[in-house]
This record gives C-alpha cells, sequence and structure tokens, in this order.
C-alpha cells in the first residue's frame, strides 16, 4: 500500500492493519466492522491512506474518541484513527488564532493553550473529545453572546475525496468554510483547525438551587443578566441546580481540593453512578432517588480559568438526545416536556440540562440563523431509553426542534431540509467535493440522503 513517505515496512503497518475485534463507541449503543483502520502520522499518509481505500472500493470515516450517540463515524471500509495527528502548528499572537493538530483532544489544548496565557472563549461541559470529532458534530457549550466550538473556527484544512488537501477561511473557499466547520464528516477528513483565540481569563461561576417554577418564570431574566447560563431539571420532581458563569476580575479562589472530591467526583460520579444502577435494577425507587439527589449538591461560588469552570469530569455512561429549539420556545417546550414525564409511567433516574447558544452561520449548525436554546434528555446505559426519547422527540419537532448531529434522534433529511433553510447548500458543495460517496455510510445516507 502507498504511503506517500518512504514507504517503509513501519511505516506501512502503521498505515494499515486488518482490524479483528468490532469498534465501539463511548456509551456502547454503536457499533461498527470495519475492513481495515489507518493511522496516519502526516498529512500526506492520511492522503495516500484516502486514495487508497477509494481503489479498493472501500468507504472512509474518521473517528476519534467517540463520544457521538450516533453512527456518524461508524464505517465498514477504512477506519481512520487521527490519534498521531496531534499537537499546535502554530500560534499566531497577533490574529489571535491557533492551528491545531485535527486528533489533538480538547484536554491537551486546553491545557497547552492555558500554558501560553491563552483560551477558547468558550467550550462544552466535557473535554475528552477530539478537536475534529467535536467541532464536526456541533459540540457547545452555553452563552448568551460566544457560540459553539466550530463557530470560534477561523480555517480548516481537510483532505477530499480525491486525496487532495483544501484549505478554506472566510477569504479562501468561503463556500466550503461556511459548510465545514460542522461538516459531519461527509465533505473530506479534517486535518487541522484553526480556532480563534484570546488572553485568558476568569471565570466567576455561582452554582445554586432553584425550584422549576423559577427558573421558568425567570429565565429570560436569567439568560439576559449572564454571559453563561445553564440548569439540571431532576424529573419526577420540581427541583433544578442552575449554574451562573460571568467574566471576573479576580482574584483566582478554585473550587477546594475538598470540594472537588466531595461534589465533582464522590456525589456527581462515584454516588451518582451507584443510585443509576440501583435506579436500574429496581426503577420503583427512582422518584425517591431523584429527590434526594436534586438536593445533594448545595451553592457553591468558585472563580477559575475558564476550562476548570466550563468543564467537569463525566465518568457515568449514559445514552443521550438533544435537540435546540427557537429560544423564545424554550420555556414552553421545556414545560411540556415535564408535563409528558409527570403524566407518564416513565422513570427518568438523569437530570435534564438546558443551554443556550447565539445564533451563528455556519450551514448545518444548530444555531443557524436562529438564537437557540438546548435541552438535553439522557438514560443510564443499559436502561432502555426508546419510549422517553420517542415522547421527547415529539415535543421537540412540534417546536421545529433541530437534533444535536453526534446525539440519538430518528429524524431524517426530509424533515432536515425544513428546519435548516441552508440544507440544500450543503448538499450541492458535497456533490461537488465527493460525488462518488467516499465519505458515505447509513447515519448520513439518512442525515443528507444519497
Amino acid at each position: 500500500m502507498s504511503t506517500g513517505n518512504s514507504g517503509s515496512k513501519a511505516t506501512q503497518a502503521r498505515q494499515a492493519r486488518t482490524r479483528n475485534e468490532p469498534w465501539r463507541n463511548w456509551a456502547g449503543n454503536v457499533t461498527a466492522r470495519p475492513v481495515r483502520e489507518v493511522t496516519p502520522a502526516s498529512v500526506e499518509e492520511l492522503s495516500a491512506a484516502v486514495r487508497s481505500a477509494a481503489a479498493d472500493g472501500l468507504k472512509v470515516k474518521a473517528v476519534g474518541t467517540g463520544h457521538s450517540f450516533t453512527a456518524a463515524a461508524a464505517t465498514d471500509g477504512v477506519l481512520i484513527r487521527p490519534q498521531l495527528l496531534t499537537g499546535i502548528r502554530n500560534i499566531d499572537r497577533e490574529a489571535n488564532t491557533v492551528t491545531v493538530e485535527a486528533g489533538t483532544p480538547l484536554k491537551r489544548l486546553n491545557l497547552a493553550l492555558a500554558r501560553e496565557g491563552l483560551s477558547l472563549t468558550n467550550m462544552g461541559d466535557i473535554m475528552e473529545q477530539t478537536v475534529s470529532g467535536a467541532t464536526s458534530t456541533g459540540t457547545h457549550g452555553t452563552g448568551r453572546e460566544s457560540a459553539s466550538i466550530s463557530a470560534q473556527i477561523k480555517g480548516l484544512e481537510l483532505v477530499t475525496a480525491d486525496g487532495s488537501v483544501l484549505t478554506c477561511s472566510e477569504k479562501e473557499n468561503p463556500e466550503v468554510f461556511a459548510a465545514a466547520r460542522i461538516g459531519l464528516g461527509a465533505l473530506g477528513v479534517i486535518t487541522a483547525i484553526t480556532f480563534a483565540v484570546e488572553p485568558i481569563f476568569l471565570l466567576t461561576a455561582r452554582e445554586e438551587p432553584m425550584t422549576f417554577d423559577r427558573v421558568t418564570s425567570d429565565f429570560d431574566a436569567l439568560y439576559a443578566e449572564n454571559e453563561h447560563f445553564e440548569f439540571y431539571w431532576f424529573p419526577h420532581t420540581g427541583n433544578c441546580n442552575t449554574k451562573r458563569n460571568n467574566r471576573s476580575a479576580g482574584p483566582e479562589a478554585p473550587v477546594s481540593r475538598f470540594s472537588s472530591f466531595l461534589e465533582d467526583e464522590l456525589l456527581s460520579n462515584g454516588l451518582f453512578q451507584a443510585v443509576n444502577s440501583l435506579g436500574r435494577a429496581v426503577p420503583s425507587t427512582i422518584p425517591s432517588i431523584a429527590k434526594i439527589s436534586s438536593r445533594a449538591l448545595s451553592a457553591r461560588t468558585y472563580t477559575d480559568i475558564p476550562y476548570k469552570v466550563f468543564t467537569s469530569p463525566r465518568r457515568v455512561r449514559f445514552v443521550e438526545m438533544e435537540y435546540a429549539v427557537p429560544r423564545a420556545a424554550l420555556v414552553e417546550t421545556l414545560r411540556e416536556l415535564k408535563s409528558m414525564v409527570d403524566r407518564s409511567n416513565l422513570r427518568i433516574s438523569f437530570p435534564v440540562e438546558v443551554r443556550t447558544a447565539p445564533a451563528d452561520d455556519i450551514a448545518l449548525s444548530t444555531a443557524s440563523g436562529r438564537e437557540s436554546a438546548y435541552i438535553a434528555v439522557h438514560m443510564y446505559k443499559g436502561t432502555p431509553y426508546q419510549a422517553y426519547f420517542t415522547a421527547a422527540e415529539r415535543i421537540f419537532t412540534a417546536h421545529e426542534g433541530r437534533p444535536h448531529w453526534g446525539k440519538v434522534h430518528t429524524r431524517d433529511a426530509d424533515y432536515f431540509s425544513t428546519v435548516y433553510p441552508r440544507f440544500g447548500e450543503f448538499t450541492e458543495l458535497r456533490d461537488r467535493l465527493d460525488p462518488d460517496r467516499l465519505f458515505a455510510n447509513d447515519y448520513l445516507r439518512r442525515v443528507i440522503g444519497d
């Protein structure tokens, strides 16, 4: 197999090997059996792998850490693993940008940026994903003015279906840039991303219990008064936990080691794992557990650098569905969800997460062209989730909801063509960049057609 480098036996071994074990995602709900697996150590090797797959009549998909709950990265062809394409290529302090290899985990990027006195403006609540995986599916945090990770992209480099390397930005190939920032892996394999960054800053986080009725009645004010506002509602209760993050002049006042262990590890992970296991075994205990869980975390305030405030460890495995609805429709949608749960026989042990995002200009962003609010529903791994997710999805779609591309949903291309005004723009670009559907799989055939 040609590699584009020296062609040594060691390089060829790194480039491709037959995969004997199936690939599974983080949640364990998606399995794939690729014919072979490739771990390129350079853009040239990746280009050669794409050309070789095309010559062999095999489909190609790149996979990061498998944190998507959909089969967005699944393939029965060639599985590209980008873990050797990592690290920062360049920091431009005048332009306030950093260019990073596609396989770099967000965790490593955040640590490296902090050492350089820099930070992303906003981020999601976990940082295990690769930068390419996170951006390709539209990973986001919460923000009044600051948007998703993809919206912070200033440039992209990707290998297209013919093995060539294409770069894009607002000025270079702008039509590709408008789509590829959330490209679902349909336009090519991303090899590097240039992000906007800024000098590192401090955030003060205020976490506080609040009733469901108060959060929903005061939501517009809470949203307007805080740079980053989010909350969790505990089904079977009228209780929520809220979190407000705002920029601070300091001084730093991080979470104490004891508080971090007690609340972030013992309660939010260790004990939460145990009570979910109990709830899975004995569903009738879940409403009582929910009432206790919703009161377990106390109010606290702390000040730290961004990634230590935005992100937190998530060790309890689950399956998730998340929809973006117009921000103005959030309260009505959430009240309908609560009413549905209250009337049903469902037993939900995971809290419902609510976040917001400003409108952006990315073709397939869940916030494309409209201010959005996100409602995420979860079920503990191994617990039947279909009835809950089906009922929730019926509510979300009634409000023109757009599902997160990396989370469980049942929508198809016909639906997306009605809720994304620029859907046709994306599919036309795909026709140009990948006319033979080298990067297709069953998931893409469903959500963007064939």
